[in-house]
């Protein structure tokens, strides 16, 4: 006490408590807790967990190494010189629609890329994120004592960033168990295990920082914001909770932003797994609504408490929302019995309600409720494990709208149909010879006025059908190109 006492004359208070804390060694602080009100239980003040040790040697043997190769295709330098423009051989246009669309891919070359992933059961299969895996020509997992695997792709799902991988079953794989993300608070304690810069087995700890995150990377944003270190190539592993359950899948950081750390709640994630398992692509619900979240401004002037809800701002023709009589300006507050405080809630339980199913939706509409019964149809925006698609296109080509100012740059009459934006090097569509800048006038007889149009038609024709595009061709005039689906 007495030396207590000299110790705050020449330092204070402060002093004492760190030099306290310097004399009983850094392991004190796992044991350090505050005063707290009597309802608080031990788990929660808990300041540091004593060790991560167990927790890693536990997961990481389930936690593996992904190693892919992709071939980037295109045509170097002189592919300009020796391919067919759509404009004609040296045409000024060719650079105005290179401005439009980006130029066209150059150089063949062979991208490495390292990721992440986990194994969910004895059989094999692992969850990792699809632009791990996304258009790789070989898959290769290590795992943690070294052996290697060429794993086949299952299904994936570019919309949630989630692919499913199978490595040769057989053998007794080490498992990790989901928790749930639901129960997941702010401030509880997370790991991370990946492979960060190609660094196998890297083991990071941290807590949740936010949950509920949109990032913009998709239709279905909902992250777990973590502090955890996660670094390039720890994209696809698993965000694990004290318990060693996987609460999360890494997946985005920040440029420049250290320890901001982005995972796909492992509560999204599970439903998708389990129809990438059964069926290799992603069956999503679909209203048929263009939507906005509602501001005070809006919410005032309808009379809507909280600016809980959703707007509808335009119901297309044709679809679920249309044939139940949602009309544009009704306010969706809950759907199937769930309550829509945002466009982001609403887009997410159409999303998991099953096609076909009908459901109560509830709507204000002058003010008034009005309760409409709508049967979901199935969204046009999924990828099957076998696709060569792009942008949900198996034949490689991409499309877009026919503008008027489009129109009047490159001299074409009329706006009616789609215009050829990109065509992918070594897909169906450039084998057939179709070229960007080609305007697709009808499809197997059909008339193609938008690029919804265009796809709806391309998805009503079944694998091994033929499609045969009315083209006209800038400067060439009108032709027909036939592709096998």
């Amino acid at each position: 006490m007495r030396q207590t006492r000299q110790l705050r004359k020449k330092t204070g208070w402060k002093g004492v408590i760190a030099i306290l804390f310097l004399s009983t060694g850094l392991v004190a602080a796992s044991h350090i807790t505050f005063t707290s009100p009597a309802e608080a239980k031990p788990s929660d003040i808990q300041m540091v967990p004593q060790s991560f040790t167990s927790l890693a040697e536990t997961v990481s043997p389930a936690v593996i190494n992904i190693r892919t190769v992709k071939t980037i295709k295109g045509g170097g330098r002189v592919f300009r010189h020796f391919s067919r423009p759509p404009f004609g051989e040296d045409d000024p246009e060719q650079e105005m629609f290179e401005r439009f669309f980006g130029r066209r891919p150059q150089g063949d070359f062979k991208q490495r890329s390292l990721g992440s992933g986990f194994i969910i059961d004895k059989d094999g299969h692992i969850v990792t994120n699809n632009h791990v895996i996304e258009n790789a020509d070989q898959i290769k997992v290590i795992l943690k004592d070294g052996d290697e695997y060429d794993a086949k792709i299952i299904g994936r799902d570019p919309n949630t960033d989630l692919a499913l991988i199978k490595i040769k079953s057989g053998n007794n794989f080490p498992v990790l168990q989901f928790g749930s993300s639901e129960n997941l608070k702010v401030g509880q304690w997370v790991v991370a295990i990946g492979s960060p810069f190609g660094l196998e087995h890297t083991v990071t700890a941290g807590i949740v920082s936010a949950k509920g995150r949109v990032i913009g990377s998709g239709p279905y944003d909902d992250f777990i914001q973590t502090d955890a270190s996660i670094n390039p190539g720890n994209s696809g592993g698993p965000l694990i909770n004290m318990k060693g359950e996987v609460i999360g899948i890494n997946t985005a950081i920040i440029a420049g932003g250290q320890g901001i750390g982005f995972a796909i709640p492992v509560d999204l994630a599970r439903g998708i797994i389990k129809q990438l398992k059964a069926h290799g692509s992603v069956t999503r619900g679909w209203l048929g609504v263009g939507i906005q979240d509602l501001n005070r401004e809006i919410a005032d002037y309808y009379g809507v408490e909280g600016k809980k809800g959703t707007l509808v701002m335009e119901v297309f023709p044709g679809d679920p929302a249309d044939e139940a009589g949602i009309k544009p300006r009704d306010i969706i507050i809950s759907v199937a019995g769930k309550d829509v405080e945002s466009s982001r809630d609403l887009t997410g339980i159409i999303a998991n309600i099953p096609v076909g199913e009908k459901i109560k939706v509830k709507v204000l509409r002058n003010g008034r409720e009005k309760t409409l019964r709508v049967t979901i149809a199935k969204r046009k925006d999924t990828i099957a494990a076998s696709d060569d698609a792009q942008q949900g296109n198996e034949l490689g080509i991409q499309v877009s709208e026919l503008t008027e100012e489009m129109a009047r740059r490159f001299r074409i009459k009329g706006i009616e149909g789609v215009i050829v934006s990109r065509v992918e090097p070594g897909s169906k569509g450039e084998e057939g010879g179709v070229l960007m800048g080609d305007i697709i006038k009808e499809i197997n007889h059909k008339e193609v006025k938008s690029v919804r149009d265009y796809y709806a038609i391309i998805d009503k024709i079944k694998d091994g059908g033929v499609i045969s595009f009315f083209i006209n061709r800038m400067n060439r005039g009108f032709l027909v190109i036939k592709l096998t689906k």
